[in-house]
């Protein structure tokens, strides 16, 4: 009774973790949904982000993560209108759903198929798909996709069944309140007002009040969390709705809010490419001023339509046959007949070409609802397979374990031989306990080593990028922007961002060239030239069997240059002109580059009894100290010794030969 209790605890406690995990949002899909985000913004970069996440969900072998997003993907194509890719998105995830038993997972799927069936305008499956994917997302309580799944449903109710639409609306709005977030309100509020906007046909005023207030509540909504809202395209429908409830409204209207309302609605078109967002506003403010007969202002609007889509890369043949149509009962009421047979010429192409368009739409919709009916028999066909197989696996399982169970009785009966073998598996779980000991050691090492690596490239950074350097550079450039000498002052500004970005960007490479490096030493010393007044002179000279692409570590060589002009070079008399030299070779039998920098500086003595009343202490050659130590493991030569330098006519200065390993 014991034994039978625990195993059913055990597995109660097994489903309840597997449930709540089960509804935890993973990472890959935080960076499919960030990319899904982006998808007005940067169309682009939005497929970028979520193909990059499904290739991570692919790699790891995690079909949950892939449907989900596939079915991104498959939502980001309807955004673009590009039928095929979202039919094959929105499949695939429906597909591989099958083979998961995750509320969320399936939720998904059928938010992309519904959306898929919506597009190709076949309601009944829409509505099915929708309506199940509505139910999957209640129970793990994503009021986020409920929110905004029931204002689907409500569309796709309306106009046939006003109840529904009131009641999926309705929903809506509740779902949206729990989630809290702007984007769901404002797509609830929109399926909502819609219901509003249909009850207008009663012709009661204070059903037009009601929904006018609404709508103007929800504009409000939509301008103070614009940058909150990743749909702009609702926020254009809330324009175009509240321009049209004035357009309805008990005469006179308010002809300046109607139009701003349209206004910002073309804006919100133009900015974001929403092409039926654009038609509406361009359309209503067209047929306003001409129903009110200001033909003049009319026709340009609409001519202003017609070269804003024709200035687009694409060709909407439905939106210039609208607009050359409208231009047509302009030109009627302003009896401009010339004018009127050249747009009608004009429309008769366009609506030609709509009509062909059309066309071409209801086939690939046709061939789009066909090769969908077929993959969801297919999906039916391979269950009951997969059922068979299941079958035959119990079966096979059951062979199995009653041979299992002989076998078992068989070596019962070597009692000696099991105690062999249990003793010896106690040794192997010993062995296999130091070997998995020795592994977190190895572990923990590697650890630390990176973060030593990561501590001593972040005091390199800091080492390279002195404060004091950066202060007085900036100084320099405000003392010669006040004494208005523009052109050094602009140049000096250009070498300190230079020379930033140069040292910014080497900090984070294992490699750079040593023209890479010689390009940065130069900057350098050109600045501390500019900030001694030209006191000193510099010469870099590379020997003939030096090859300026070879690979050495970045960002080496500065710190010893940093000395010897901040501790050689600047203490000196102003009357002594400056000099420092830095040479490359290369040893032939040896990997390693040969930099040697010289300075007829004061000398290390001297330098060292200045150092002593200073507090600020430079870290840099130490760490570079460090780097080169590290270095040795794999190059036993690499390392610097810096030498008092000894000249017969009493020239004092220092040399440093710094032995650097060649990657």
């Amino acid at each position: 009774m014991k034994n039978s209790l625990s195993k059913w605890l055990f597995y109660i406690l097994i489903l309840f973790f597997s449930n709540a995990n089960a509804q935890q949002i993973s990472s890959i899909e935080k960076i499919a949904a960030y990319g899904y985000s982006k998808r007005f913004s940067d169309s682009s970069a939005s497929k970028k982000i979520q193909l990059q996440a499904l290739d991570l969900a692919k790699k790891k072998n995690n079909i949950d993560d892939e449907v989900i997003c596939y079915s991104y993907l498959a939502l980001t194509q309807r955004r673009l209108l590009h039928l095929k890719e979202f039919a094959r998105y929105a499949d695939t995830a429906y597909i591989l759903a099958e083979k998961s038993n995750k509320i969320r997972v399936k939720a998904f799927a059928s938010l992309a198929q519904g959306s898929l069936k919506s597009y190709i305008e076949d309601r009944p499956q829409a509505l099915e798909h929708f309506l199940k994917g509505y139910q999957l997302f209640a129970q793990i309580k994503a009021h986020d996709q409920c929110a905004k799944i029931a204002s689907d449903i409500s569309y796709l109710f309306s106009p046939a069944s006003p109840e529904k639409v009131k009641k999926y609306s309705r929903e809506a709005l509740q779902h949206a309140a729990k989630a809290g977030d702007a984007e769901s309100q404002l797509y609830a509020r929109l399926a909502f007002g819609g219901y509003l906007t249909d009850r207008l046909d009663s012709g009661y005023k204070e059903e037009w009040i009601l929904a006018l207030n609404f709508f103007k509540e929800t504009v409000a909504l939509a301008e103070k969390n614009t940058s909150q809202i990743v749909s702009k395209s609702n926020i254009g429908i809330a324009y175009i709705n509240l321009a049209d409830l004035y357009a309805k409204g008990p005469k006179p209207i308010d002809e300046t809010a109607m139009l701003n309302n349209l206004r910002k609605a073309t804006a919100i078109a133009k900015k974001y490419n929403v092409k039926i967002i654009y038609r509406s506003a361009i359309g209503l403010q067209g047929m306003y001023y001409t129903e009110k007969g200001d033909y003049a202002k009319a026709e340009l609007l609409f001519i202003e339509g017609i070269k804003y889509q024709l200035s687009l890369p694409y060709t909407d043949n439905y939106l210039l046959a609208t607009f050359y149509n409208s231009l047509k009962d302009v030109s009627i009421k302003r009896y401009d007949y010339k004018a009127y047979y050249g747009y009608d010429t004009l429309y008769a192409k366009y609506n030609q070409l709509k009509y062909k368009e059309s066309t071409q739409k209801l086939l690939q919709n046709a061939d789009a609802r066909y090769e969908s009916s077929k993959k969801i028999e297919r999906i039916k066909q391979l269950e009951l397979e997969n059922e068979l197989e299941q079958k035959n696996k119990l079966l096979g399982y059951g062979i199995a374990g009653v041979l299992l169970i002989g076998l078992v009785f068989m070596f019962r009966s070597y009692y000696f031989r099991q105690r062999y073998y249990l003793k010896r598996e106690e040794i192997l779980k010993q062995e296999q306990a130091n070997s998995e000991l020795k592994v977190q050691l190895m572990e923990k090492e590697t650890i630390e080593n990176l973060a030593a690596r990561l501590s001593l490239e972040r005091r390199l950074l800091r080492s390279q990028m002195d404060p004091h350097f950066i202060f007085n550079a900036l100084g320099n450039i405000q003392s010669m922007i006040l004494q208005k000498d523009t052109i050094p002052a602009v140049s000096y500004l250009n070498k300190f961002a230079k020379l930033t970005r140069q040292i910014l960007e080497q900090s984070r490479k294992e490699t750079i060239s040593l023209e890479e490096e010689i390009g940065t030493l130069k900057n350098y010393i050109e600045l501390q030239q500019l900030r001694l007044n030209n006191s000193f002179e510099y010469e870099i000279i590379c020997d003939e069997t030096v090859e300026t692409d070879i690979l050495i570590p970045p960002l080496l060589l500065q710190p010893f240059v940093e000395n010897a002009v901040e501790h050689g070079l600047k203490p000196k008399t102003k009357e002594e002109k400056g000099r420092l030299q830095i040479c490359f070779s290369r040893e032939t039998d040896q990997k390693n580059l040969i930099c040697t920098i010289t300075d007829n500086g004061i000398g290390l003595a001297a330098s060292r009894k200045l150092r002593i009343n200073e507090n600020h202490q430079s870290l840099s050659t130490t760490i570079t100290d460090e780097r080169l130590s590290k270095m040795q493991k794999e190059h036993p030569n690499a390392g610097f010794k810096v030498l008092e330098r000894e000249t017969e006519n009493g020239e004092t200065g220092c040399i440093v030969i710094i032995n650097i390993p060649i990657l």
